[in-house]
């Protein structure tokens, strides 16, 4: 069996099809996906992965913590992403073959790198859609209601929030309090209806009957629309993005005529630090648009299409995320979008009072989640697909449907990973988690190409970023920065080097220290980077790219690092167990099937 990895760089680097030697070889049926995506499906599909839960859900707090001025946080964001995306780009013109960030690390870093970024994909992808599924469901069932129909409420919750809110309320009881006290004391309301939920629920063998119906059913739809095709995928993921840009459209339309620029006084009312509070939700809104390399074997022209599949979404997306929060905070005060359905509220009777707008909303975002559960539900099966071909997985990740041209046992586990824990986790920081995780892999990306640049490998691609010499530009441009940032906050040199934290005084050392480890790597990474461009003549957007990805990962807190380190751990334990032994087996396997042809 001949596969990516086997690929000598000579033919990878020289433009050979790698796709063609996939499919080549007594099992080519196992491999082949069906060629059936162009540049106008790709943008549909990048559209439909990043207009989602970010402009329907997490742009209201992040506009609650840093008033209007969130409108540079999201630009500031989309530049980052900008620059990971012209890297991804040049990679994917180079290289069409699926596996995203993973086959790109491979072609850069090798295989213990390679396997780390694919395990690290799964934050990104499988588990990031288990809140996505989850926020899916409660959208779903406020829809329902507002027509009238009820979902039993017990059906609609996970077993975890059920099982806490019932202690909570146990230990309250326990400790003397009557509910009547609970209840009048107006703190626990979100407790109480939990512990009702626990105590009414029917049970099977003494366990309550609790669990997340509704986020499991979608799990289960979208999972089968991704199973019998990239064709029915993509047909419905371009109804699904037309019906959500007409809704955004009209908000903003609608949105514009109830603004009042008074509304926009104070621009910045937390300054920076409140902004930059609001990285992880607004980075969350453009998660995605990696997801269109996964697809590159579906892609009738990859070399030509992906690159402009990626840019052409992320500017769309850009331009509306940045009309959208103008719009919200124009209509109300930016303190007032800390709620989970913001563009529903602008709308609701404490804004615009449009009963019938706000339904149309509702409705948007119950099709907008829909479609990024599709786009990653696509994507992460493709990446596991890669990762078999490779070795590194169980072979039959890598086998495809003969029917309908998917990798269908991915697939399958795909829609299991995501779906069992709906019915009972509650992943209220999982926004975190995936940020960090993609974060992490766009890194990657940037600082592959900026290796292969230095090792003096040339990638043929038909898309190529512009060379500019980084040499004096990048440490110039980081010396500016660290003089802005004294110049704007001149405390903030003696916070970074002080052992109590001004904000939290009563705070430990621990707590100092772990906040301030995050942004010393980065300043010391930072300092050998510009010291690279310096002796190699770096190109520019690529260190860009790495240079802000980086920072937006030290603004995601010490826990999350802890978190995606303990996950990172848990992946090397199955490399080493099982990916490293068979991976060597699949390489000598080849080379002997290479000798004997």
């Amino acid at each position: 069996m001949i596969t990516w990895k086997n690929l000598s760089r000579k033919k990878v680097f020289s433009g050979e099809s790698t796709t063609g030697v996939v499919a080549q070889g007594p099992a080519a049926a196992e491999h082949v996906l069906r060629r059936s995506l162009g540049t106008l499906d790709l943008t549909s599909l990048g559209v439909a992965a990043i207009i989602g839960a970010g402009i329907f859900s997490t742009i209201g707090n992040a506009a609650a913590a840093g008033g209007p001025a969130i409108v540079f946080l999201f630009l500031f964001t989309a530049v980052a992403c900008g620059f990971s995306a012209l890297c991804y780009a040049e990679f994917a013109s180079a290289i069409p073959v699926a596996g995203s960030a993973y086959t790109y690390a491979y072609a850069s870093f090798g295989e213990l790198v390679a396997w780390i970024i694919g395990w690290d994909l799964i934050v990104e992808y499988a588990i990031g859609n288990i809140a996505v599924a989850i926020s899916w469901s409660q959208y779903f069932t406020s829809l329902l209601a507002s027509y009238g129909i009820f979902f039993p409420q017990f059906l609609t919750i996970d077993m975890m929030s059920a099982s806490k809110g019932y202690q909570q309320i146990s230990s309250l009881l326990a400790q003397g309090q009557s509910l009547a006290e609970i209840t009048a004391s107006g703190l626990h309301t979100q407790g109480l209806r939990f512990y009702e939920l626990w105590l009414q629920a029917p049970r099977i063998g003494g366990v309550p009957l609790v669990c997340d119906l509704p986020a499991l059913l979608i799990t289960v739809l979208i999972t089968a629309i991704v199973f019998v095709g990239i064709e029915e995928s993509r047909r419905t993921s371009n109804f699904l993005v037309a019906i959500k840009l007409a809704a955004v459209a009209l908000v903003i339309i609608v949105g514009a005529s109830y603004v009042s620029p008074a509304n926009w006084q104070p621009f910045a009312p937390h300054g920076i630090s409140g902004v930059l509070q609001g990285v992880s939700g607004v980075f969350f809104a453009y998660i995605g648009f990696d997801a269109l390399s996964t697809t590159a074997e579906e892609c009738r022209d990859p070399q030509r299409d992906l690159p402009r599949g990626m840019l052409y979404a992320l500017l769309i997306c850009t331009v509306l995320y940045i009309l959208v929060a103008l719009v919200l905070t124009g209509m109300v005060p930016y303190y007032k979008l800390g709620v989970g359905d913001p563009l529903s509220y602008v709308f609701g009777p404490e804004g615009a009072n449009l009963p019938w707008l706000e339904g149309v909303i509702n409705v948007s975002a119950v099709v907008a989640l829909a479609t990024v559960l599709l786009v990653f539900q696509t994507g992460q099966p493709r990446i596991w697909m890669v990762m078999s071909r490779d070795g590194l997985l169980p072979p039959i990740f890598a086998r495809i449907h003969p029917r309908f041209k998917t990798p269908w046992f991915a697939t399958l586990v795909t829609g299991v990973v995501v779906a069992i824990p709906t019915l009972f986790m509650s992943l209220t920081e999982v926004t975190d988690l995936s940020s960090i995780g993609t974060l992490f892999a766009f890194s990657l990306v940037s600082g592959g190409l900026l290796k292969l640049e230095m090792d003096g490998t040339k990638l043929n691609s038909r898309f190529k970023i512009t060379y500019i010499n980084a040499k004096y530009i990048f440490p110039l441009l980081l010396l500016a920065c660290l003089l802005g940032v004294l110049y704007l906050n001149p405390q903030a040199l003696v916070n970074f080097f002080s052992l109590v934290d001004p904000q939290h005084p009563e705070a430990g050392l621990g707590y100092v220290l772990g906040e301030k480890i995050p942004l010393s790597l980065y300043l010391g990474l930072m300092l050998g980077l510009a010291v690279l461009c310096f002796r190699n003549n770096l190109s520019l957007v690529p260190v860009l790219a790495l240079s802000s990805c980086t920072y937006l990962m030290t603004e995601l807190g010490t826990t999350n690092w802890l978190r995606f380190g303990l996950w990172l751990l848990v992946g090397m334990a199955i490399y080493f167990l099982y990916g490293h032994k068979h991976s060597r087996l699949g390489e000598e396997q080849s080379r002997s099937s290479l000798a004997r042809s």
